[in-house]
């Protein structure tokens, strides 16, 4: 797991959308929407609910969070 896809995963669930994040961490959309599909991939648990209006936390997004925040304080 890469520390750069954690903090992806974190801008994500606060801004609760790909686009402001993708600002955020300097990096393209879909760049960041394929390394965030990969975290998934190798959790084998969707993060995100992806919708018109952004993106909201699933239950294992939110079990996450604490998690990667732990990971940038250390």
């Amino acid at each position: 797991m890469d520390i750069r896809v954690l903090g992806y995963f974190l801008a994500v669930g606060e801004e609760r959308s790909f686009s402001a994040a993708a600002v955020r961490c300097r990096v393209a959309q879909p760049s960041l929407s394929r390394q965030i599909a990969g975290l998934e991939r190798e959790l084998g648990e969707r993060l995100f609910v992806r919708s018109r209006d952004g993106a909201a936390l699933t239950e294992a997004g939110e079990t996450l969070v604490p998690y990667a925040r732990g990971a940038f304080r250390d």
